[in-house]
């Protein structure tokens, strides 16, 4: 990069080019994630590899796919989907973990997000903070006939992005401190219907839709903060279900173009399951 301009080159952070990554790119925030992420694909090649990013693309039942991790919150998942969408990116699908706030959400249980609460402050520099961030529909169907097809525990609805692990998402910080009004967010967002907690969704969701990209999320659930459960369980569920979603979405992208529809509806087609 010769100028400190963002261009259409090798990018600053993720030291990717046009053609290194595939139309569609899977997002897990931590860089060891990633082999996890890969070991059901045909094959894959490390593209990129610098500070928290990290970088594949490889095939999946013969399908085009890249996998780059983001690091933790919004700020750094917001420079991968900058830089990606500079090298030719086109859907992104977030591959996390995140920590429930509904008991029937169980750990090792998969969240489809279908939009977010931008609780996080990076989305909010680049649009104003009542603009949605909600995922594409064609993606969240996907991801749920993904779910269905390798009959893992799933549950559909909305998330909360935090920029802060602790405070931000109601718990106690050092020496047991608490943020003022931790117990009441907490519930009310649990009386909205809110789902669970995780730091990158919201960002990656607005982004995409300022830019006119498509995105969802899925998640695998770490933490129940009802039943005070903890397990670093169901991560390779959540990259499983996230690489045949991509493998569905070439096949509902397919039944457009072969189409006089202008989206993807049931009509159309049904993934093979």
């Amino acid at each position: 990069m010769d100028s400190e301009t963002p261009g259409e080159d090798e990018q600053y952070h993720l030291e990717l080019s046009p053609g290194d990554v595939a139309k569609r790119v899977l997002l897990p925030g931590n860089p060891e994630r990633l082999e996890k992420v890969v070991d059901s694909w045909e094959d894959h090649d490390i593209m990129g590899d610098h500070r928290e990013y990290r970088t594949a693309t490889g095939t999946y039942d013969g399908t085009p796919i890249s996998v780059t991790s983001t690091g933790i919150g919004a700020p750094s998942a917001a420079i991968a989907v900058e830089e990606l969408a500079r090298v030719g990116a086109e859907t992104l699908i977030r591959v996390g973990s995140c920590g429930a706030i509904r008991e029937e959400a169980s750990i090792g249980d998969l969240i489809i997000t279908t939009g977010a609460v931008r609780q996080e402050g990076t989305s909010k520099e680049y649009v104003r903070p009542e603009y949605p961030a909600t995922a594409d529909h064609r993606v969240v169907s996907a991801l749920v006939a993904a779910a269905e097809s390798l009959e893992y525990d799933y549950h559909l609805g909305l998330t909360c992005s935090t920029d802060s692990f602790y405070a931000g998402q109601s718990r106690p910080g050092f020496q047991g401190f608490e943020a003022r009004g931790s117990d009441e967010r907490i519930d009310a967002l649990r009386q909205a219907g809110v789902l669970n907690f995780e730091m990158e969704a919201s960002a990656i969701l607005t982004l995409a839709k300022v830019y006119n990209l498509r995105a969802g999320a899925v998640c695998a659930v770490y933490a129940n903060r009802v039943t005070g459960e903890f397990r670093t369980e169901g991560e390779r569920k959540a990259a499983r279900t996230a690489s045949l979603a991509v493998d569905y979405l070439e096949q509902m992208d397919e039944a457009v173009e072969e189409s006089d529809s202008d989206t993807w509806h049931v009509g159309l087609s049904v993934p093979d399951t």
